[in-house]
């Protein structure tokens, strides 16, 4: 991990883990969530999916013996293979996720990124293992900083 570059997919791994730890994506989802039924795209697309269903059950004749299942799941495929969730979905995104995006979602980010990257914490990553190491019996004398973040920051912070 020695000055891992930004971008760099293991360093990019490492922030959304944090960010998950964090409970940012459960949050925006909550957020999220609770806006898409109200929102016209949404109601669009389930009176979109309402008529295509209803339209293709008016074609079939109930019975006892029909297979629930099977015509559950052919519904299914057609419904995928028409498009419209693709479309509405898009247009649900556009009208919940991307208004919160710059004012919501995105300072949110990047202060647990900011705190993430932040010498502070890697101080606190550094005296876990040494603790851990002292606990296993092995002594840390002198850490080495650029496996936790770029040179940069080392020679900035710590020379």
């Amino acid at each position: 991990m020695s000055g891992l570059p930004p971008g760099d997919p293991q360093l990019v791994s490492m922030i959304v883990n944090h960010l998950k730890t964090q409970g940012l994506f459960d949050q925006f989802r909550r957020e999220c969530l609770a806006d898409v039924d109200t929102k016209p795209a949404y109601l669009n697309l389930k009176q979109r999916v309402d008529n295509f269903v209803s339209n293709h059950l008016s074609n079939h004749t109930w019975s006892p013996h029909l297979n629930k299942n099977q015509l559950r799941n052919n519904i299914r495929q057609l419904v995928l293979q028409s498009g419209m969730l693709e479309q509405g979905v898009d247009r649900i995104v556009a009208q919940v996720v991307d208004p919160k995006i710059n004012h919501i979602f995105r300072p949110q980010v990047e202060r647990v990124v900011r705190e993430f990257l932040s010498p502070e914490r890697l101080e606190e990553k550094l005296k876990q293992k040494a603790a851990q190491a002292e606990q296993q019996g092995f002594s840390l004398q002198k850490p080495n900083l650029s496996s936790y973040v770029c040179p940069t920051i080392v020679r900035t912070y710590y020379t």
